[in-house]
């Protein structure tokens, strides 16, 4: 074979190995596209509602406009708990929510915004994105035909408002109390009647007497709701939501067919608005807690009979989904990277707490 030979068949050879090459590449749609983000939040909703906006405006943003995210509140597409079935159908391409609001498609779900006697928000993070826990979003997600991020963050919530005072685990028996998620499932176990209501519900329903009592977030979001127009009795450390985190989840089909700096824009808007969310709410409750209590709010703490009975509850809730393989998985990782973190800020920060308390007085 000549040199002129060899090299026309070597050209033929390479161009078709980069057409074989090019149509083994992903499709992806071209052009600016609109995407419809559902959410599990009325518009006016302190805080939650801000952190689906902020997604929504920060990956329009980074992506110059070639991604606008049309979002549309509880209600106005779809109800706020239909927004996990709105995208895996395809009505809608993204939605911005609670997870544990979908435990009855998985309750494992309840990892990825929070479980009783679970995760600050900061050993949240720890294990979402360095020891495991968004692999096993994704491994959860791929069922349903889902690829989730972490997209928010209340930190730690409040034990909610009452209409008398609870002085030991018996007071629950009968109470008709708004808690969602796992918490709520131990709070039945204590003889309560649960409902799970989206957050623009509750205070109808807690003015109306429809429920004896709620937990919705903190200081902050709670004075916004108005709660303390209906009751005075506020416990502000709860078992239920230490580290509440809120999800930005996309269609999987929607999700890859945009370009990978894309899927990227949606990922790091996502990552973003976690840590704003969490610094928006902790910045703001103090105040807030100061504002109810000139109110005449009463603020209150749990006994400990009530703790050990909200404990012995959750560990009944934990051992009933155990013999599901995925649950079990989520649980073990997320309970050792837990225990890791929290050796380490227990000693390091938890010390400096309490030493800088002490000295500052």
């Amino acid at each position: 074979m000549d040199r002129r030979s060899f090299l026309r068949k070597a050209s033929v050879g390479g161009a078709t190995a980069a057409a074989a090459s090019t149509l083994a590449a992903p499709l992806y749609a071209q052009g600016n596209r609109t995407l419809t983000l559902v959410t599990t939040w009325t518009r006016g909703l302190a805080g939650v509602h801000d952190s689906a906006q902020r997604v929504a405006d920060t990956i329009g943003a980074l992506s110059d406009g070639q991604l606008t995210v049309d979002l549309k509140a509880a209600g106005e597409l779809v109800g706020a708990f239909e927004v996990f079935d709105a995208v895996v159908s395809g009505q809608a391409d993204m939605y911005h929510g609670a997870d544990y609001y979908f435990v009855g498609q998985h309750p494992g779900y309840a990892f990825f915004t929070a479980v009783p006697f679970g995760m600050t928000a900061q050993e949240l993070a720890n294990w979402y994105y360095h020891d495991g826990g968004m692999q096993l979003h994704d491994e959860l997600g791929q069922i349903f035909g889902l690829k989730s991020f972490l997209g928010g963050n209340t930190g730690a919530q409040s034990g909610g408002w009452f209409r008398a005072e609870i002085a030991g685990p018996e007071d629950f028996n009968g109470l008709k109390f708004r808690m969602p998620g796992l918490g709520g499932l131990a709070l039945g176990k204590l003889g309560a009647s649960v409902q799970n209501l989206p957050g623009g519900e509750v205070y109808q329903a807690l003015s109306s007497g429809a429920i004896d009592g709620t937990e919705w977030i903190g200081p902050w979001a709670d004075e916004k709701a108005g709660f303390q127009e209906i009751t005075k009795i506020y416990y502000t450390a709860g078992f239920h939501e230490p580290g509440a985190g809120l999800s930005v989840a996309t269609n999987r089909e929607v999700f890859d067919s945009l370009t990978p700096a894309q899927q990227k824009i949606i990922e790091i808007a996502s990552a973003e608005c976690h840590q704003w969310n969490l610094s928006q709410f902790l910045s703001q409750n103090s105040a807030a807690l100061q504002r109810l209590q000139a109110a005449g709010v009463q603020i209150m703490e749990f006994p400990d009979s009530v703790w050990d009975a909200f404990g012995n509850a959750s560990n009944e809730v934990h051992q009933e989904n155990m013999g599901d393989e995925l649950y079990k998985k989520i649980y073990d990782s997320a309970m050792a990277s837990m225990r890791s973190s929290s050796a380490w800020i227990t000693r390091s920060e938890g010390t400096y707490r309490s030493q800088r308390d002490r000295v500052l007085g």
